[in-house]
């Protein structure tokens, strides 16, 4: 089929290269014209493991992008995967996609024959229906139902491993009033779900439940992170070992092992947005959602609890100190509320020296921390330093070893279980 994707973020551009590689042939569309020349010459504008080959793959041929929305008519589908960020009250900004609803619903306006529009982005329930489904139609100048449709698909990818969650998905979920848009919405996943090593669950759904499964799910997982994270601060209290603890509970099938990996908490775009989001959406309704509200207070008192057992080993005032991982997790350049910030402005607040290292994302946090001291290695970041905090559980920092004889002080706070304690090390786990 022939598919264009408006924007190209992490989830725009990891669509479009994977639904490319399922042999779809796919238009990009996105107003960073830098973005659009990255992509046509066939590279990732993001860091995503997996993504470059497939774009690489596929650019010129079943790939291709452009600022230009003409091209949408010339699609069997579009997808709107526009960010939809966090505003101070923890509201959705849905400018973005209402922008793309508008420009997309204007460019339809003239094709003949039917066109489905399948919302990506992250929304709240009714979204889709009051707001992005009015701008197409007012647009296109025709109602939904006619000649266009429209459903709601959200995103289940993981930054760092977004490639193979689209490839081997758990669950595709598409909701739609619409028999034609869901007939059209399953097609467009056939080739992944022939491809798949297991079948996922096809969930046919309404748009807001569809709205609304997004959400749950990141809260879920948000407010389970924190959960094991509260319990962990209970453990270290009383000298046991968290990670023991989380083992045995895991292997109730009613927890499961997955998220029990308590540390400094969770950051990224997803579940601090989305748990704010769905907040603010309550809130508004009159509902207080506490327990929501206390995974999220939990998680903010995290790296302060980190940087706490840094003080009980150390005065950090006018010392060196290094900050190894600057990524909210391993596998990505997303610095989007990554716990080291929290962590860096603690550091700076107590007089430190903070010398921070991370393998992809230091020119991300340099536009957040522009003042602060850049290492190009683990090793260097720890040269003379008298005080070390890890804050994001790379693999490569569980290989050091050696590298901590260089430093003045071992000391070393470990918010992600990732460093091996070696003898002459002082050496204390968030929550073990």
């Amino acid at each position: 089929m022939k598919l264009s994707v408006i924007g190209s973020g992490y989830v725009g551009t990891t669509i479009a290269g994977c639904f490319a590689d399922l042999g779809h042939e796919v238009v990009n569309v996105d107003i960073d014209e830098a973005v659009v020349e990255a992509v046509n010459a066939g590279e990732s504008p993001i860091h995503e493991p997996g993504l470059d080959e497939k774009i690489a793959a596929h650019a010129g041929g079943g790939l291709r992008a452009t600022t230009d929305y003409s091209v949408v008519p010339e699609t069997d589908a579009t997808f709107l995967a526009l960010p939809t960020p966090s505003k101070e009250d923890g509201s959705i900004d849905t400018s973005y996609i209402e922008a793309a609803a508008e420009a997309v619903g204007e460019a339809i306006a003239t094709k003949s024959d039917r066109h489905l529009v399948i919302v990506k982005s992250t929304v709240i329930p009714t979204t889709t229906e009051e707001v992005v489904t009015p701008l197409l139609e007012e647009g296109a100048g025709k109602s939904v139902g006619e000649d266009l449709h429209v459903a709601m698909n959200p995103e289940f990818l993981r930054e760092g491993t977004a490639v193979q969650d689209f490839l081997q998905p758990h669950k595709i979920v598409v909701g739609t009033d619409s028999e034609w848009a869901l007939e059209r919405a399953r097609a467009i996943y056939e080739p992944l779900i022939e491809n798949a090593d297991s079948e996922p669950v096809f969930v046919e759904t309404g748009t807001r439940e569809a709205e609304m499964i997004k959400y749950a799910n990141n809260a879920f997982l948000a407010a389970k992170i924190s959960l094991i994270n509260d319990i962990g601060n209970i453990c270290k209290e009383f000298g046991v070992d968290a990670y023991e603890v989380a083992e045995a509970i895991g292997l109730d099938d009613r927890i499961g092992e997955q998220f029990l990996r308590s540390g400094v908490g969770w950051g990224g775009s997803c579940f601090p947005k989305d748990v704010h989001a769905i907040i603010a959406a309550a809130r508004e309704k009159g509902y207080e959602p506490e327990l929501l509200q206390a995974a999220v207070a939990i998680n903010d008192k995290q790296p302060g609890r980190l940087l706490e057992l840094l003080d009980r080993h150390t005065a950090v005032e006018e010392t060196r100190v290094a900050v190894l991982g600057l990524a909210f997790k391993p596998g990505t350049d997303d610095v989007r509320n990554s716990r080291a910030i929290p962590v860096i402005e603690g550091l700076a607040e107590r007089g430190a020296h903070v010398v921070a290292y991370d393998p992809v994302a230091t020119e991300n946090m340099q536009a957040q921390f522009p003042d602060i001291e850049y290492a190009d290695s683990a090793a260097n970041a720890l040269t003379d330093a008298d005080a070390a905090v890890v804050v994001t559980d790379w693999d490569e920092f569980a290989a050091l070893d050696d590298e901590f004889d260089a430093m003045g002080q071992q000391v070393v706070v470990d918010g992600r279980r990732i460093v091996e304690p070696r003898d002459g090390m002082v050496y204390e786990g968030l929550t073990w």
